[in-house]
């Protein structure tokens, strides 16, 4: 099934979609993910879905169903998106590959960026195999990206971070997704896209 985004002016807010990876118990996804949600709404021109897999239900099997049905529109509905991921064991969450491959064709085109958190790796492999599956479903990733290496230690108690690195990188990686959002809305406004 595929669902048609809805129309937007060029200038619309940018429907943004945060999905945020890790289902672990313990997990530290919301800290990290709540900071870059904070980070990109002080902007003001995005919009923000954000799309937790620990409370999304999306089988294993791909069999569809009430919930991957939502989700689909969800995804339908975005003009771009940034993926909140940890890093197991030189990968990313099983969760999040189980969301990229639930959906078909509502990634197609979207911009894509990466929040990518673990220890002295602080994710980066992860994002390296996430560029390559990203591509498969025809989206576009983003050059830059945020990683916190040491994530334990990265976040005060009240959820803010003093890393230069990932404050400076999340405003240049919301500056190239607002870019590629607006020049694929122009874009599908003209042509269809052939893929």
């Amino acid at each position: 099934m595929t669902t048609a985004p809805p129309a937007s002016a060029p200038h619309d807010p940018i429907r943004l979609a945060v999905v945020v990876a890790s289902v672990r118990a313990g997990r530290i996804a919301p800290t990290v993910a709540d900071w870059f949600v904070s980070t990109a709404r002080r902007r003001g021109e995005f919009d923000i879905d954000v799309l937790d897999l620990a409370e999304i239900p999306l089988p294993q099997d791909l069999s569809g169903g009430p919930g991957a049905e939502a989700f689909t529109r969800r995804i339908g509905a975005a003009d771009a998106f940034v993926m909140v991921t940890s890093e197991y064991n030189h990968g990313y969450p099983a969760a999040l590959k189980t969301a990229i491959d639930t959906v078909k064709h509502e990634w197609r085109t979207k911009p894509v960026g990466f929040v990518s958190y673990g220890g002295l790796s602080g994710g980066l492999r992860a994002v390296e195999q996430l560029r390559q599956v990203v591509v498969e479903v025809h989206m576009v990733p983003v050059r830059q990206s945020v990683s916190f290496h040491r994530v334990k230690h990265a976040f005060a108690p009240d959820g803010t971070t003093t890393d230069e690195a990932a404050i400076d990188g999340a405003q240049r990686m919301l500056d190239q997704l607002r870019w590629w959002a607006r020049t694929v809305r122009a874009g599908r406004a003209h042509d269809r896209y052939p893929g």
